[in-house]
């Protein structure tokens, strides 16, 4: 038995270039044995064999002279689909999570729709699956810190961190787990995760944060309302499932 690079062996089973393989391991994609390869460089028997999860095309949900909505899949990330699309960001979201990101097409837009969210004149409201049972709504105020280091970003509760608003609201529990409902006005980085994580509920598959470990982490954003535009985004399948 040899070892060889996690992409080099998958590339070989899958028929890719190393490229296209260190690609799809570095979106969180590939399985071997049960588990994700978290490393494309790590060295592995060269007998091992690789599960692919696939990846759900970006979809449009609507566009128009000002402004394109597109039904986000995850692991792809926000800046992805704006260099396939042609268009800048107004807003992003985590690579893991899924649901509506919005991208502008005119400049003039842009700088009304900016102002809209600085002035918190923005509904977002997403679903999540989080550990515990959580049986009442309420809001959770704490400022966070954002913090980057070699490029990956993390946040925590400090106060010398930017204000942020969290409203959680119970949707079912089943088993040790529940399913919510967050409305946020202020969108700071990992607000959703550090936030619900501050309180004993990580999400599912947010390892980083202290969750159940799972694919992905279980965030969607399921609705974004500005300047009159409202869109939505169905739940992915992974949603509909039972934890225990």
């Amino acid at each position: 038995m040899t070892k060889e690079k996690a992409y080099k062996l998958l590339a070989i089973q899958e028929g890719i270039t190393n490229r296209s393989a260190k690609d799809l391991i570095d979106r969180g994609v590939v399985y071997s044995g049960g588990r994700k390869v978290l490393m494309a460089r790590a060295e592995m028997s060269d007998r091992a064999k690789f599960r692919v999860e696939k990846i759900t095309k970006t979809k449009i949900i609507f566009e128009d002279e000002f402004i394109m909505a597109v039904d986000k899949p995850a692991f792809v990330t926000s800046e992805q689909i704006a260099k396939k699309q042609g268009y800048p960001l107004l807003h992003r979201l985590d690579k893991e999570t899924s649901g509506v990101l919005l991208l502008v097409k005119d400049e003039d837009f842009r700088v009304k729709a900016i102002n809209a969210f600085k002035r918190h004149d923005v509904q977002k409201e997403y679903t999540a699956w989080v550990g515990g049972k959580l049986v009442e709504e309420h809001t959770i105020e704490a400022p966070l810190l954002t913090i980057k280091k070699n490029n990956v970003a993390y946040t925590k509760i400090a106060e010398d961190g930017r204000s942020a608003s969290t409203t959680v609201a119970p949707l079912m529990i089943e088993g040790r787990f529940t399913k919510v409902k967050v409305s946020i006005l202020t969108g700071r980085t990992h607000q959703i995760r550090i936030h619900l994580a501050s309180e004993g509920h990580p999400i599912v598959g947010d390892s980083v944060y202290g969750g159940k470990p799972y694919k992905r982490i279980l965030l969607h954003a399921n609705k974004i309302s500005l300047m009159g535009y409202t869109f939505e985004s169905e739940e992915p399948k992974d949603f509909r499932f039972y934890l225990s």
